[in-house]
């Protein structure tokens, strides 16, 4: 079994934090890197620059123990692990330029016998991308494309599959999928990650292991589209979607998911996309799904927009400028802070375009994103009847705590009420 005793993590979001300080708090040493120079002085001090349970506790122990340290370049290490984001250009086309950026970074610092995994999701094909580009940075060391089991380098690619807000349990409980450019770089890729992990350490080839992180998000988000597409049915035809899904789902083999304002977060709101890219002609369903997902903040939208009409209808004296809509949520998902992708945030966003006075409730920041007009302003759940019409955008514990029954002009995309 292959000892790994230094590794180095690139990128230092919410996986790569999570799983430099778990592999920190099982002995081996680390060095995180990131670009963001506030997030490497925060984990030095041994403090968190996200939202995560139990992170900060982890952190600051395995800080002050010298097992994990940050910086913003590479260091010569064991292994490396990429951890970096991949989003989509414009044309949902998958952007590889932080993968690309951090196999320039590694390049310089690697020596024969070194390990470099690849756990940010990407498209088919990205891990023997990123192969490519530490080969040609590094033409006196061989690689997994050129030579097989023989290379002086292993590549490797290893998905992330956790749950914001469980992510350190589940990092240590789920099932790993291993993705060797070789079997060789398959089985030094398994040794590392038994240094935590409880799961099995399943171990296939590296386009299947990115085909499979793929598929779990566009399986999830195809069955998210029909429970939003039925929300959609339901509003047209006066039926109560929630009573509906609850009602179908006493079949012993029918299991609906929840609707909801769309789809966000890094994973399922970007990974369909990734197989539509390289298989246009053939992901049709998964590119509708997509596309029914991403329709979803516009329907909401247009309810509001019904919301305000009716309120000033009831309220002649009042004008359009005049409404406060609460928007209930930012976040992606409930009881995180993670803004990435969010259908709550991109709804806030256009509500505030058409000159509405918005007031945002989100337990989970301190302070409201750039990307939001000034005409948001962020206040305390205490304060949320001052707003005319109120949208529930997120299911967040804190609002399931609260009886908004009793308020006139509200839309629940969540079916809190």
């Amino acid at each position: 079994m292959q000892q790994f005793k230094h590794i180095c993590v690139i990128g230092l979001g919410y996986i790569g934090l999570p799983t430099a300080a778990t592999f920190a708090a099982h002995g081996v040493k680390v060095t995180g890197v990131d670009v963001n120079q506030h997030a490497v002085d925060l984990i030095n001090q041994g403090k968190v620059h996200i939202v995560e349970p139990d992170l900060d506790a982890l952190v600051k122990d395995v800080v002050e123990k010298g097992m994990l340290s940050a910086q913003t370049t590479p260091v010569a290490a064991d292994a490396y692990i990429v951890a970096v984001p991949t989003p989509f250009k414009d044309n949902h086309e998958p952007d590889l330029k932080y993968i690309e950026a951090a196999a320039k970074a590694i390049a310089p610092h690697l020596t024969k016998g070194n390990l470099v995994i690849l756990e940010s999701t990407s498209p088919v094909g990205a891990t023997e991308q990123m192969a490519a580009w530490l080969s040609e940075a590094r033409p006196d060391l061989s690689f997994p494309q050129q030579v097989g089991e023989q290379a002086d380098i292993l590549i490797a690619h290893c998905p992330e599959r956790v749950l914001p807000g469980k992510v350190l349990q589940e990092l240590i409980s789920n099932d790993r999928i291993i993705g060797g450019m070789t079997q060789r770089c398959s089985t030094a890729s398994s040794d590392l990650y038994k240094t935590f992990v409880k799961g099995s350490c399943v171990e296939t080839n590296a386009r299947t292991a990115e085909m499979c992180k793929l598929t779990e998000n566009s399986f999830r988000d195809v069955n998210i589209a029909f429970a939003n597409e039925l929300s959609i049915i339901c509003d047209k035809l006066d039926i109560n979607v929630w009573e509906l899904i609850q009602l179908a789902n006493r079949h012993p083999r029918v299991n609906i998911l929840q609707p909801g304002p769309g789809v966000g977060g890094h994973c399922i709101a970007v990974d369909p996309w990734f197989i539509v890219s390289k298989t246009p002609e053939q992901a049709r369903l998964i590119r509708t799904a997509r596309e029914v997902n991403d329709s979803k903040p516009e329907w909401v939208i247009d309810q509001v927009k019904i919301k305000i009409a009716e309120f000033l209808q009831a309220n002649p004296e009042k004008t359009i400028k005049e409404v406060t809509v609460a928007c209930y949520g930012l976040a992606f998902k409930p009881d995180i802070d993670d803004l990435r992708e969010s259908p709550a945030l991109e709804i806030t966003k256009k509500l505030a375009e058409q000159g509405l006075n918005i007031l945002a409730i989100e337990p989970n920041i301190y302070e409201l994103p750039a990307k939001l007009l000034s005409n948001v302003k962020l206040i305390s759940l205490e304060e949320h009847e001052v707003a005319d019409i109120h949208l529930i955008l997120v299911d967040h514990k804190e609002f399931k705590q609260v009886n908004l029954d009793s308020l006139k002009y509200i839309l629940d995309t969540k079916g809190i009420i």
